[in-house]
């Protein structure tokens, strides 16, 4: 673990565990995947040389043969459905989404099931049956109509609901955020912020949460300071005792058993 203050806070958490004899499992999730990029290369890097597992979201519409025979070539890398197209289909005064209730169930859902057979016949080996709503948003009512199409788990971002219809293994730490003024593009959050952030999500579970933590990446929009926190945050993590990073697959059937 390196000397670097702004990762003191996590460092004291992480002893905490450890004495106590804990460990907090955590998972990660990359999202927009659709074809081989020079970012996509630097991530699948990052995981590669941390050993570290690594879920990438796939926007079925947009990829093809490219991505498949990209990752056919990486370790520990499972691919779930992004939605269909990430296309936005709500009101400009509304927040985006694809999910919405915006359209006919009946169309949202079939584009949903025809992304599920695209990426499971373009990454048999390496396909969950995962779906992650586009914006991390997806109406209420299309959520219980999920596991027909043959989805066994949701991952969305922040806590988890107690009763879903469907298992969820969100995602909690966003490494990406808006400026001071909330607009603009999204830029990486200072590593201080986000240092704190998973010091709270550890504090909630050392009492016995059973929730993992999720890591949450956007390759294709990172600038130098999310790459840098990424990076240093695989670093700090990828040997401590108190930590064990799982893969999605171990991770859905946990919940699955506990649902």
């Amino acid at each position: 673990m390196s000397g670097n203050s702004v990762w003191r806070p996590l460092h004291e958490e992480l002893a905490r565990w450890q004495e106590a004899g804990k460990v907090a499992r955590f998972w990660w999730r990359d999202d927009d995947a659709i074809e081989p990029t020079a970012a996509l290369d630097r991530l699948l890097g990052l995981a590669n040389a941390h050993e570290t597992p690594l879920t990438v979201a796939v926007v079925p519409a947009k990829t093809g043969p490219a991505l498949s025979e990209r990752l056919s070539a990486a370790s520990g890398v499972s691919v779930a459905v992004h939605g269909w197209s990430h296309e936005n289909h709500a009101p400009p005064q509304e927040k985006k989404q694809e999910l919405g209730g915006h359209r006919l169930a009946e169309a949202v859902l079939g584009e949903l099931y025809s992304g599920f057979l695209t990426l499971q016949r373009l990454h048999p080996a390496r396909f969950i049956p995962m779906l992650v709503p586009p914006w991390n948003r997806i109406d209420g009512s299309l959520v219980s109509k999920l596991p027909a199409l043959g989805f066994e788990c949701m991952s969305a971002f922040g806590r988890a609901a107690e009763e879903a219809s469907i298992p969820l293994l969100n995602t909690h730490i966003d490494v990406m955020g808006r400026g001071a003024d909330q607009k603009g593009p999204r830029v990486g959050k200072p590593h201080d912020e986000l240092v704190s952030e998973l010091v709270t999500e550890l504090q909630d579970r050392f009492e016995g949460g059973h929730e993992p933590v999720g890591l949450l990446t956007h390759h294709l929009a990172h600038d130098a300071t999310a790459w840098k926190f990424t990076e240093g945050f695989l670093a700090e993590t990828g040997d401590h005792p108190a930590i064990a990073w799982k893969p999605a697959t171990a991770l859905v059937k946990d919940q699955m058993s506990t649902t």
